[in-house]
């Protein structure tokens, strides 16, 4: 196993975290807890990170740490026929990295642009449509191929950089975004008690959970498996899960005052960070100065992210197919870029090109976030729980954690609740892709 282990704890959870705190958060949570009940949604969610959250995670975690090996291997460890769930587990993150990191280009693009001319890109939409995205694709690619070829080692030393730097980063943007006069409406958009929290948003608070804090991508399991024997892994997890939805919150609270400052509507995803920011970024006053820093932090979200994705995969070619550290970074980041140049090009070239209603770049999202990502989740808790000792794994946390008092609570969870909770992410997930092909 050579160089697989941690250096420090801090190292460790610094990582973890940065592979949870993704894009996700800072563009998708937030309003989800706008647009469903506010505080209510916040409630919600917290409970399903205890009941869901939390337990798949230290599942993994403890797997990982148990195997101290990739997700194929571990797997098969645990059952051979359990080895589709390691699969599942490697080709998501191959297949997500692919398109996120076209979106890590538009994020470079962007840093550039505002240091080199204190403006934004003249439209996003010409931006994307254009085939350079391909270039800052490659380019944010180079980056992350460069830390996972550094190691474990290179990748704490980029995290222990990057994390602080992201939440200090984060706390200027705020304090700049509430001392707009009439912040205080983005502020009750996201924290206010407000009608219209449903069922769909329970959904919804569940499936963010799922996707928020990276189960089922092989992320904590790889990271599982460099983790020394002393860590206490159920108090490693509530942290990983803590500082998850504190940078979720505080993401909220840096952009959505200035969103209603300015009178914008409140929106999700690509078109809020690239349309909606940078139009409230130009009508302040010292804006470009803190667009560049908000654009620095969303780059350091999306590498960590990216770091841990390239990882599990290199993870892989290591245990699974013996080659050393370099040819596995090499071969499975150049693959990935290639994989991601129709993703980069769904905007242009390849804007006529759909796949059951799809664009490419979507169709490649739907793939692992509505099929491989819930569907391993039923089955790791299928096999792990039904088909393996999970007092091996109960063993295994108590060596860091010996008074590991929710030990029964855990399995419970792991047994019971996790696997009703995943299959209603998995069946959403379908009737979404449904909805998408027949447009019913």
């Amino acid at each position: 196993m050579g160089e697989k282990q941690w250096g420090s704890r801090i190292g460790f959870l610094l990582a973890t975290a940065g592979a949870a705190i993704g894009l996700g958060n800072l563009w998708k949570f937030p309003y989800l807890m706008g647009e469903n009940g506010g505080f209510t949604f916040l409630v919600v969610y917290l409970i399903f990170v205890l009941i869901l959250g939390l337990p798949c995670m230290m599942l993994e975690m403890s797997l990982g740490r148990y195997t101290g090996r990739d997700p194929i291997q571990s797997y098969k460890m645990v059952n051979p026929k359990a080895k589709i769930v390691g699969i599942f587990g490697v080709l998501a993150p191959f297949i997500i990295l692919s398109y996120y990191s076209v979106i890590g280009g538009w994020l470079i693009k962007y840093v550039v642009s505002y240091v080199t001319t204190f403006n934004a890109p003249a439209d996003f939409g010409t931006f994307i449509a254009s085939p350079t995205t391909v270039i800052w694709h490659f380019i944010f690619m180079a980056m992350v191929i460069y830390v996972c070829y550094k190691g474990i080692g290179g990748i704490e030393k980029a995290s222990k950089i990057m994390l602080p730097a992201l939440f200090v980063l984060l706390i200027i943007i705020i304090f700049r975004s509430v001392s707009l006069k009439g912040s205080m409406e983005g502020i009750k958009f996201i924290f206010a008690p407000k009608k219209g929290f449903s069922l769909a948003s329970v959904n919804a608070a569940l499936g963010q959970v799922f996707y928020s804090l990276s189960l089922c991508m092989g992320i904590t399991i790889t990271y599982g498996s460099y983790l020394s024997k002393k860590e206490n892994i159920p108090k490693s997890c509530a942290v990983v899960a803590g500082m998850d939805t504190l940078l979720a919150v505080l993401a909220g609270i840096a952009i959505f005052p200035a969103v209603f400052v300015f009178g914008l509507e409140p929106g999700q995803g690509p078109g809020l960070v690239f349309v909606t920011l940078p139009k409230v970024f130009g009508a302040m006053s010292g804006g470009s100065i803190f667009a560049i820093a908000f654009f620095i932090l969303m780059f350091f979200a999306a590498l960590t992210s990216a770091i841990a994705l390239l990882e599990v995969v290199v993870s892989f070619a290591i245990d699974s197919w013996g080659w050393s550290r370099n040819k596995s970074v090499a071969v499975m980041g150049i693959a990935v870029a290639i994989l991601g140049i129709p993703s980069a090009l769904s905007s242009g070239l390849l804007a006529d090109v759909t796949i059951l209603n799809y664009s490419v770049f979507d169709f490649i999202g739907m793939i692992s976030d509505n099929i491989l990502l819930p569907i391993g989740g039923i089955l790791m808790c299928y096999f792990i729980v039904w088909k393996f000792d999970i007092t091996k794994l109960t063993d295994e946390m108590e060596q860091g954690c010996p008074n590991f008092k929710i030990k029964k609570l855990w399995i419970a969870s792991i047994k019971y609740v996790a696997p009703i909770l995943l299959i209603i992410v998995t069946v959403s997930g379908f009737v979404g892709v449904y909805h998408s092909i027949t447009g019913m």
